[in-house]
């Protein structure tokens, strides 16, 4: 076996807790990734669509002969194309009163979002498959857009949803009326979100070719759940299962945006069959990104509370609406979003008496997906609101306030209104070393000292939020979809040479799984980080796996991969055990060596235990099967959440409306923390993504439902240079799973809208309903 590098194992001790050298960096930091861009396949071509101009209208033509007359052009797809026309995308779920409504692949009778693709040309390469879309000719009959989703719709989205309303649910729990009734003061909030999106570095690529002998399917794709492509792709393209293959490649950046089956990719499997043989290649621009990959974000919350005279939060009472978009995506449904904001408005605060009726409303905008914290930046934006107006009519400090209510450890496990179960508490803890950390009074003095002397005004922002991750099969029932993503599963083989090999469910998109997970099982089976190799997201290398959402997996994939490691573990001592005729109750494997209690030199190498495992059945002990491997699944049931506080101050310039963020504290629960450096990045990353949502990003339709915000010039991002030096700590509970860890991938996004729009009240005393937060907003506020 060959010898570990010393820079990635720590003398035989732990891997897990250390900041190992990633795995993935050796070929990311050098140019060898291997994304699908990359990808060269012989006699491959390449895709480009033919997108609507028009945000709602019916198609009365489309003429392709032109473009089948551009030199290089192989052929042309329209809705209404053999291969295509029988196909349409059913998102689906049994939640009463849920609307299922189709989505074609390609646009057939009618397009219903400006981007929508309505044919797809095929070309020798993509700059002439680009002159032939340009060539392809679709006659629309204009309709009425709606693109606000609280406004009354100008006409029907979809006929099955005259009203365009394709769910609705309320969440309840206690006597609300009754409690707002005896409450010592009530608050109104009326709050709008910004819609924006995942924007990752790479944009959404595919590759497809199919083979007609065999009825084989391959698809490259970067996709964050290469399974549930593979399962859905079956049931749309009637192949078994066992016949698609999906591989995820290198992915740079998912945020979610990738966690879903696009009309593009059925459209290229498809087109692909309708060519046998030939591979067909399409990688999304920019431009097309902004306008037709999911959006997010986009909610109107109106919101009563009631408080007791000593703070106590008595009730909520909320109407929320969520823009779903266009379509209900696949598989999340529409109530992706409004079923999360009224399960977790609440978050982190105790409340008995609790009223939400979310909305998923269609209108003529790009379908909203899963994105980064789902739903969450918008709900803790509104209870951090409520808390705040609450402060103010109550005359109290907001933080002594948010004490007052937060889930504390002898809550746990707290039932919350709608009936999740928190098992965190740390929410004080989180609060109390942010506080300090951030140097609350010395802020405040110089909030003061500024206020006296006529400087810029300064304000202190907070949020506390709860992130719910690794959901498990109890806490994913809600949506009530035709799957649970509670479970995931891990192989690992010890291999004839005593190095190890992980096969593990989950993906990444830069995530650094491959190193967290070789540091879970190095661990559990007592072998050097560096003699694990962890290979992911090909479906036809691993067992059944959900992939990456929902801060999933360190938690399930993490706990597959320790219980796998440990099981993989047991069948090696054992066969230790039986050649060395020792009690394997008296043997430990550690550095890929084992040894018997007492004693400081090992009696055999891991290498020499699965050498006869493979190599030498005939020395195998009765009862020992050739080989060393092991699979496990782990589905945590419920979940586990994750706590977290973000304090920060901010700066506004009343004469240009400039907005200076001078310091941020952030801290969080991470449970057991696996890799530092990897769960700081994490964190930053998603505070970073957050500071874009509440001061920058925004995606604006105009009335006739036009993207008005459709580059980078207009859609702006957050860059290095706007993104302060975040000050990041932890606390520690750790969770009830195999390894102890709570997700952290989510968690920073939640924070930023209602620290930005909490310090922008705490600064110029005028609360702000509407995001983002912009100098050009600020100067209006402070100049009505």
């Amino acid at each position: 076996m060959a010898a570990a590098d010393p820079a990635m194992t720590a003398d035989h001790g732990p891997a897990s807790g250390t900041p190992v050298r990633r795995k993935e960096d050796a070929r990311l930091l050098t140019g060898r990734g291997r994304f699908v861009s990359d990808l060269a396949l012989p006699r491959m071509r390449h895709v480009a669509f033919v997108r609507s101009p028009v945000a709602h209208g019916r198609i009365t033509g489309v003429d392709t002969a032109e473009a089948l007359e551009v030199e290089g052009v192989s052929a042309v797809f329209t809705g209404e194309h053999p291969a295509i026309g029988p196909v349409a995308m059913r998102a689906q779920s049994a939640l009463p009163g849920y609307v299922e409504t189709d989505q074609p692949p390609l646009a057939r009778g009618k397009v219903r979002f400006a981007g929508e693709a309505v044919a797809a040309v095929v070309a020798t390469d993509r700059y002439v498959a680009e002159d032939g879309a340009e060539a392809v000719v679709v006659d629309y009959e204009p309709l009425p857009p709606t693109v606000c989703a609280w406004a009354e719709p100008a006409h029907p989205v979809h006929d099955e949803a005259p009203d365009n309303l394709l769910l609705s649910r309320t969440f309840r729990a206690g006597d609300v009326d009754a409690a707002l009734a005896d409450a010592h003061v009530v608050v109104d909030r009326e709050l709008t979100t910004n819609r924006h999106g995942g924007n990752p570095v790479e944009c959404r690529a595919g590759v497809a070719r199919y083979e007609a002998a065999d009825r084989k399917l391959t698809f490259w794709s970067g996709t964050q759940v290469p399974w549930i492509v593979r399962t859905q792709l079956a049931e749309l393209l009637d192949l078994p299962e066992g016949n698609i293959r999906v591989i995820a490649p290198d992915v740079g950046g998912g945020f979610g945006v990738k966690a879903v089956l696009y009309p593009e990719d059925v459209a290229l499997c498809l087109m692909a069959m309708a060519m046998p043989g030939t591979a067909l290649k399409w990688v999304e621009d920019r431009v097309e990104h902004l306008l037709a990959a999911t959006h997010a974000r986009d909610h109107r919350y109106v919101l009563r509370a009631g408080f007791a005279a000593d703070g106590e939060l008595l009730a909520v009472k909320a109407d929320v609406w969520c823009n779903a978009g266009a379509y209900s995506v696949h598989p999340w449904t529409a109530g992706i979003e409004p079923l999360m904001a009224g399960g977790l408005l609440t978050g982190p605060y105790k409340l008995a008496d609790y009223e939400c009726t979310v909305r998923g409303v269609a209108t003529n905008t790009s379908p909203s997906g899963p994105y980064r914290g789902v739903a969450r930046p918008s709900t803790v934006f509104a209870m951090e609101a409520l808390m705040d107006s609450g402060a103010r009519a109550l005359g109290m400090d907001p933080i002594a306030l948010r004490r007052r209510n937060l889930i504390l450890p002898a809550d746990v496990p707290y039932r919350m209104p709608s009936r999740l179960v928190d098992d965190s508490g740390a929410y004080e803890a989180c609060l109390d070393r942010a506080v300090a950390t951030f140097d609350l009074h010395r802020w405040r003095g110089e909030q003061v000292r500024r206020r006296r002397d006529g400087g810029r005004p300064l304000g202190i922002g907070v949020g506390i939020y709860n992130e719910l991750t690794g959901l498990g099969r109890a806490a994913s029932a809600g949506p009530r979809m035709a799957f649970r993503t509670g479970h995931d599963a891990c192989t690992v083989r010890i291999n004839p040479d005593g190095a190890v090999t992980v096969f593990s469910g989950v993906t990444s998109q830069g995530q650094g799984l491959e190193t967290t997970m070789a540091q879970v099982v190095a661990d559990a089976l007592g072998v050097d980080y560096g003699d694990v190799e962890v290979r992911i997201g090909d479906t036809d290398q691993s067992l059944w796996g959900f992939g990456a959402f929902s801060s999933r997996q360190a938690v399930i994939g993490g706990g597959a991969a320790h219980l796998a490691g440990e099981h993989v573990r047991g069948k090696a001592l054992a066969l230790a055990a039986a050649l060395k005729e020792a009690p394997v109750e008296e043997l430990d494997l550690r550095g890929g060596q084992v040894y018997m209690a007492g004693q400081a030199k090992p009696i055999i190498s891991l290498a020499e235990v699965a050498k006869v495992a493979y190599l030498q059945s005939d020395r195998l002990p009765e009862g020992f099967e050739p080989g060393l491997e092991g699979t496990k699944f782990y589905d945590p049931i419920r979940g586990a959440f994750a706590a977290g506080a973000q304090i920060a101050a901010l700066e506004f310039d009343p004469a240009t409306g400039e907005i200076g963020i001078l310091d941020w504290v952030c801290v969080e629960d991470a449970g057991r923390i696996v890799h530092p450096v990897i769960v700081d990045g994490q964190i930053a990353g998603s505070i970073a993504q957050g500071i874009g949502g509440a001061m920058y990003e925004h995606l604006v339709y105009d009335d006739a439902g036009n993207l008005s915000t459709g580059t980078l010039l207009d859609y702006l991002m957050p860059t290095a240079g706007e993104i302060p030096e975040l000050r990041i700590g932890h606390v520690s509970t750790p969770a009830a799973n195999p390894t102890g860890v709570r997700g952290v991938g989510e968690g920073g996004t939640l924070a930023p809208n209602a620290v930005v729009a909490g310090a922008l009240a705490d600064a110029l005393g005028v609360e702000i309903d509407d995001l983002p937060v912009t100098p050009a907003r600020v100067w209006e506020l402070v100049h009505p």
